[in-house]
């Protein structure tokens, strides 16, 4: 009888094990916060989000790490910087710090991505990626009426931005293709919010939800990717 030996890459490593324990209990809490309008424990909560998950993506891989994995933690600790430091400020301010962190994230996601470009719809099904130019368009034309001045520029900035980032991760994993339209919903949630008044029931559970599922499958797809 020849014995079962178990595939030792599909056993999640101690580290990557305890960090999606970490991902869990905080997304928990934040998505509970954010129905029940508790506003202390959806910040507090959401510092763990992104550490936790780029926790995962560091156990889950192995040294000498891809330039795709090392920037894909890097847009991580962006998007981390984009979920912690709008609480140092008010108003405006608080905004516009999200807004600069997270366009450096999807940035570094498009960097990381680009490699793939060939696999992505932008090459094998260009139809498609004319879907994504208009979803992007609509949202601007929807958004900028709300805007003035250099704030109107930089919703046209971070929309192509956010879009290459979702059209170039089609390239690199069916899940990864996936977390990046989360990714973008959840962003546009944001934008309609602050700039066309659309504001549906539950938005900050709705924009959470998406933003954590977004970024964990892209993570997933990265993973599988590199595997």
């Amino acid at each position: 009888m020849t014995d079962v030996v178990p595939d030792q890459r599909s056993r999640l490593p101690g580290g990557a094990i305890a960090a999606l324990v970490v991902l869990g209990a905080a997304t928990a809490t934040n998505l509970a916060a954010q129905l029940l309008d508790a506003s202390t424990a959806a910040e507090v909560s959401q510092w763990f989000l992104m550490p936790a998950l780029a926790a995962v993506l560091w156990c889950t891989t192995a040294a000498p790490r891809s330039r795709l994995e090392r920037l894909v933690l890097l847009a991580l600790g962006l998007s981390w910087v984009g979920d912690v430091l709008p609480d140092l400020f008010d108003g405006d301010a608080a905004f516009l710090a999200m807004v600069g962190a997270f366009l450096c994230a999807q940035v570094v996601y498009a960097v990381a991505f680009r490699p793939f470009w060939r696999e992505s719809v932008l090459h094998l099904h260009p139809a498609a990626g004319a879907v994504y130019a208009f979803l992007a368009i609509t949202l601007v034309t929807l958004c900028l009426p709300g805007t003035s001045g250099l704030l109107s520029a930089a919703v046209v900035v971070y929309a192509v931005c956010l879009t290459a980032m979702a059209v170039l991760a089609t390239g690199v994993h069916r899940l990864t293709w996936v977390g990046a339209l989360l990714f973008l919903f959840s962003d546009a949630l944001i934008a309609l919010g602050e700039f066309a008044g659309f504001v549906p029931p539950a938005s900050g559970f709705w924009v959470m939800a998406t933003y954590v599922l977004g970024q964990s499958l892209i993570v997933a797809g990265v993973v599988a990717r590199q595997r």
